[in-house]
């Protein structure tokens, strides 16, 4: 007996039940390949946040209220909207846009949600702390971003609907 009969008898196994099994994985693998099938099934969102530690909760919180708990992918970049269009930043604009892509593949995503806040550190760095001016200005400095970022993921993807939101410290959470 060579080898690979041991092997096959020690898992209890014949050449010819081998066979079938690879026979059988190797058509699951190219139906795997098939556009009509998704790994891991439908999410009905992709949400892209900050990596603020001081809002995770509150974001977690949100979504469950949404009815969205284990249904929607998350991708997290500091300062949201900004990390993922500002040209400070390209290797996560790179990231955003290929957990995008991968999000639509796998799990048929019809949705981006994308939530910024306020008191925004990544926001402080790129744009320094005059957007902070007012309560008007900070919205409008993340109006304008999450507004190119719409522009964006709607040239790339017209059929995916965009959401844009702002969440205050406090967890309470606004459209733009």
């Amino acid at each position: 007996m060579n080898t690979s009969q041991h092997v096959l008898r020690d898992l209890g196994m014949s050449r010819r039940g081998f066979t079938k099994l690879a026979a059988f994985g190797a058509g699951a693998a190219l139906f795997g390949r098939s556009s009509l099938v998704l790994a891991g099934g439908h999410a009905d969102a992709l949400l892209l946040s900050c990596m603020d530690y001081r809002l995770m909760d509150n974001v977690a919180s949100y979504m469950n209220g949404r009815g969205l708990t284990k249904h929607y992918d998350h991708v997290v970049l500091a300062g949201a909207s900004l990390g993922a269009v500002s040209d400070k930043f390209p290797a996560w604009n790179q990231t955003f846009w290929g957990h995008l892509d991968v999000a639509i593949k796998l799990h048929a995503v019809p949705k981006v949600i994308v939530m910024d806040h306020r008191d925004c550190g990544a926001y402080k760095l790129v744009m320094g702390e005059g957007h902070l001016a007012s309560v008007e200005t900070e919205r409008d400095a993340h109006a304008k971003v999450i507004g190119d970022f719409k522009q964006q993921v709607a040239a790339k993807y017209p059929s995916l609907q965009v959401e844009g939101l702002l969440m205050a410290l406090d967890g309470s959470v606004e459209a733009v």
